[in-house]
């Protein structure tokens, strides 16, 4: 892979080894769409390690054994696509950017990331949005990213805005990031101007330390994607700006509560689809719905009826992604069994005492937290949602452990 970057767009031609469709990170297959890109506002001055590693977020599924870049990078950061991907990455011959003071907020705008604002108050903004190419059809038009860029400007916490259109480099399954790293593009682009040192991300303990809901389904400490320890971790820190995961050990029960409950509560918004609010028919609206009406122990709010296309999923048998919040919402939503989720009860034991470990926050996920940060971290998931025993956490680490068996098979599985 060869990458070059001017003025804030990059361009990108594979070796012959490059293949037009590979793999993320989490095993998901894309197919390139387009060999280029722009991140905006991306200043020229930036250290090239910030450029080095923003390219790899966007080039990597296609990147079978080399890449060669445009500008000299550190060795830190050869080696950390060496060690991480098997990459030989050069040429070779940059000071390492030392990492800055300041820790941002890769901010959405979901309840997650509103969670990870909620504990870092002081933390400055950095929000993707998604632009259109000038070269490639938009094949999702309904994705409302202007009324989540309005919405991040109406929180009144510092923000930058970053336009870009990279998501366009894809041409399946759609639009989206190449890896999940990509909305962090912008963002490492400009470390150098925001002086960044971390960037906290919202990803919680289903993301983080449950597999996700793509790859794995079992407790997964080395996870690809967000082990700090891991390949990505590496690579970021290798340029300066470290991954910082400040709800990484909680559940998406607690980072709902969180943001419901903090001064940014009006500004949340999961859908990617809705104006006015949210739309409350895509799978994501029903997803979080059964969340949020668990933690306000309420009946499920939704117009998606059991024989809804939406609805399938609930009537098959497990794993499903998410199935811890599936397990916490049929444990505590009144009248479940008379909703769309009330085929899922024919496969779950779930009760409040056997996902009430859900409701505070995994130790090691604060060991994680890189130096500057983990203290403040660490007080607030004491003070505000409490740590987990050495049972409950015996229950992460057990998550999907029995052989051949559905995540939590020996939790919660009749």
């Amino acid at each position: 892979m060869r990458v070059s970057w001017s003025a804030g767009r990059l361009t990108f031609r594979l070796d012959p080894e490059d293949e037009i469709t590979g793999k993320a990170a989490d095993g998901h297959p894309v197919k390139l769409a387009i060999n280029a890109c722009t991140v905006a506002g991306a200043p020229d001055d930036a250290h090239p390690d910030l450029f080095a590693v923003a390219a790899w977020t966007v080039v990597a599924p296609w990147t079978r054994r080399r890449i060669t870049f445009d500008r000299a990078v550190s060795a830190e950061v050869a080696a950390a696509l060496h060690d991480g991907w098997g990459i030989e990455a050069g040429p070779v011959g940059a000071e390492p950017r030392p990492a800055g003071p300041v820790l941002a907020i890769s901010y959405s705008g979901g309840a997650d990331s509103v969670a990870a604002a909620t504990v870092y108050p002081e933390a400055p903004f950095v929000h993707f949005k998604r632009v259109p190419h000038d070269r490639v059809p938009n094949r999702w038009p309904h994705y409302r990213s202007d009324v989540l860029a309005k919405l991040a400007r109406r929180t009144g916490r510092e923000l930058t805005v970053v336009a870009s259109d990279l998501e366009y480099t894809l041409a399946e399954p759609r639009p989206g990031y190449p890896e999940h790293h990509a909305v962090a593009a912008g963002a490492l682009l400009l470390a150098d101007r925001l002086g960044l040192g971390g960037l906290a991300f919202g990803y919680e303990l289903g993301s983080r330390w449950l597999g996700g809901d793509r790859y794995l389904l079992r407790y997964t400490p080395d996870n690809p994607m967000w082990a700090p320890h891991g390949a990505w971790g590496r690579l970021f820190a290798s340029a300066g700006v470290h991954i910082v995961l400040p709800v990484g050990g909680v559940s998406e029960a607690v980072t709902m509560r969180l943001a419901l409950g903090s001064a940014l509560r009006e500004h949340v918004r999961w859908c990617l689809t809705g104006t006015d609010g949210p739309c409350r028919t895509c799978a994501k609206c029903l997803y979080k719905e059964l969340i949020q009406a668990a933690v306000e122990r309420r009946p499920l709010d939704t117009p998606i009826p059991a024989d809804h296309p939406r609805a399938r999923k609930w009537l098959r048998p497990p794993p499903y992604g998410g199935q811890e919040m599936v397990e916490y919402g049929l444990a505590r939503v009144p009248g479940i069994e008379r909703t769309l989720f009330g085929g899922a009860l024919d496969h779950f034991d779930a009760t409040e005492e056997s996902t009430s470990w859900l409701d505070r926050c995994y130790p090691p996920a604060l060991d994680e937290i890189p130096d500057p940060w983990r203290d403040q971290a660490a007080a607030f998931m004491r003070a505000d949602v409490g740590l987990m025993t050495e049972d409950e956490a015996r229950r992460v680490e057990t998550w999907g452990a029995a052989p051949g068996a559905a995540p939590g098979r020996e939790n919660a599985l009749r």
